[in-house]
């Protein structure tokens, strides 16, 4: 895949649907990669929908992870396409890094306090130099 081109949703999907499955059977991804003969890395690059999954790695997945083949496309929203908001293609892509995953689960312990607390420094590092002039402020 190209540099500058984003992981299609369908592959982002699967991805994030292998993850969970893996961590459910309490794998680790050398142990799944092994099962497929391919790299931890390789994995990695699958359950971030960076790199496509072949149809063969799929099946033996499925059969590693004791699951079906379709199993790893339920749920996939009907924009998947490409179609859909950016909203939503912001959120997919999010919930495919590793961070994403772990905020989602983390946030929600949260009193409603703190969250509006995070979710406000969020925006203040995102907007980082976006309020400054072309030529930088200083601070």
């Amino acid at each position: 895949m190209a540099a500058d081109q984003e992981p299609h949703l369908v592959d982002i999907h699967v991805g994030a649907r292998i993850r969970m499955r893996r961590k459910s059977m309490g794998l680790s991804q050398t142990q799944l990669a092994d099962s497929v003969g391919i790299t931890f890395q390789q994995l990695q690059k699958y359950e971030r929908g960076t790199n496509r999954v072949s149809a063969s790695k799929l099946y033996g997945m499925a059969v590693t992870l004791q699951t079906s083949v379709a199993w790893f496309f339920e749920g996939m929203p009907p924009e998947a396409d490409g179609a859909g908001d950016q909203r939503t293609q912001a959120v997919r892509r999010f919930m495919a890094t590793e961070e994403g995953v772990e905020l989602a689960s983390l946030v929600p312990q949260l009193p409603p306090a703190q969250r509006r607390q995070i979710l406000a420094l969020a925006r203040t590092l995102s907007s980082d130099g976006d309020d400054e002039p072309a030529g930088g402020a200083a601070g």
